[in-house]
């Protein structure tokens, strides 16, 4: 199998890096910020089921519970497709890193790649937001 294309996105935010962390983990919080899981997630056993959208239910499955700043998860969709994505939430002084490795999937488009990447970085965005909110200076 040949090395995809990767793409790193990141944003800088301004509030302590273990409540980034705290918050961004926890699968009950994520349609307060990304987009694409806007309607939320169910817990079923060691998964998180959501609408995928146009692809249907999707199964989600998080890293282990850790204190490395790790929020990696798997995709895994209805026609059996597992889209590994690798997310940290790293220290940067007194604030965080929220970085998200974007890996292009076979038969993915440059639009498709694009796209993805626009949706990551508003999902990014909104997170960088939403915690600045809660720290205010």
């Amino acid at each position: 199998m040949a090395v995809a294309e990767a793409m790193i996105i990141h944003v800088s935010i301004d509030a302590p890096w273990d409540a980034v962390f705290d918050f961004a983990r926890r699968p009950e919080n994520l349609g307060a910020w990304a987009a694409g899981l806007a309607a939320g997630l169910r817990p079923a056993g060691p998964e998180w089921i959501g609408n995928g959208g146009p692809f249907g239910e999707i199964r989600i499955r998080f890293a282990s519970d850790n204190d490395l700043g790790v929020i990696d998860h798997d995709v895994m969709f209805p026609d059996g497709t597992v889209v590994h994505n690798a997310f940290r939430i790293v220290p940067n002084g007194d604030g965080a890193e929220a970085m998200f490795t974007l890996i292009r999937q076979a038969g993915m488009d440059d639009a498709a790649f694009s796209s993805d990447a626009a949706a990551i970085r508003r999902d990014l965005d909104a997170l960088k937001s939403l915690m600045e909110m809660r720290n205010p200076e």
